[in-house]
């Protein structure tokens, strides 16, 4: 089956890839070999690259895929802090509503951690693998902090007293619980986005306004 209207469409591995796939499914594209092929990146007969969410705004910037879907998160964080400090240049076309987390900030249970700290210190440590959107939260709230990025396990790090609070994506709040953590603020909401090269968006915009109109047609599977 060739690719779904001619476009080269990069796919996340982990968390997203089933709704992708089913996504893909429902607009007629094969994915079966997608679905039993753990090990392979490039399925070329049918106009998918997979990698890791954090990548795909990469290739999809490059060029080397027309659309790509990843989280609000990784848009969130590669996005430029400041016009012309290197952000993706990637269109975000929809909200794919599949693959819900909220970011937050969490700490031990509890008198608050950070607020101690903020109160006699006047700066709070926060551990997060989002040092970007913790860092614009933070300036955004008034409150200085010291970010600390780190790339396992951020629950450990209040655990052993390096931080007062983290900054993470949760779906549940389970693991934050099970690690006596509690989320004292939302910071924003992420779903799944459908992104797409500017230079493709342009040449091929006939194809891609015919997928977006195919999209938005199946409410069940599209959020707003």
């Amino acid at each position: 089956m060739p690719p779904i209207n001619g476009l080269t469409i990069a796919v996340p591995r982990g968390s997203l890839f089933s709704g992708t796939l089913d996504l893909l499914a429902g607009l007629g594209l094969d994915t079966e070999e997608l679905r039993s092929n753990d090990r392979k990146l490039l399925f070329e007969d049918v106009g998918v690259i997979t990698m890791r969410p954090s990548d795909v705004p990469t290739y999809v910037e490059a060029g080397a895929a027309d659309l790509g879907v990843t989280g609000k998160d990784v848009l969130l964080e590669q996005a430029a802090q400041v016009p012309g400090e290197g952000g993706r240049e990637v269109y975000e076309l929809l909200d794919l509503g599949f693959g819900r987390c909220t970011m937050v900030l969490a700490s031990k249970a509890g008198p608050d951690p950070a607020h101690e700290a903020l109160r006699r210190l006047g700066v709070m440590r926060v551990a997060t693998k989002y040092p970007r959107i913790a860092a614009r939260h933070l300036e955004e709230t008034g409150r200085q902090a010291e970010i600390v990025e780190v790339k396992g396990s951020v629950e450990l790090a209040p655990l052993t007293g390096m931080v007062e609070a983290i900054v993470d994506l949760t779906a549940t709040g389970t693991t934050l619980r099970e690690n006596n953590l509690i989320v004292r603020e939302e910071i924003v909401v992420c779903t799944a986005r459908l992104i797409a090269n500017p230079v493709s968006h342009k040449l091929k915009a006939a194809q891609i306004d015919d997928l977006l109109g195919r999209l938005r047609a199946a409410p069940a599977s599209v959020g707003g």
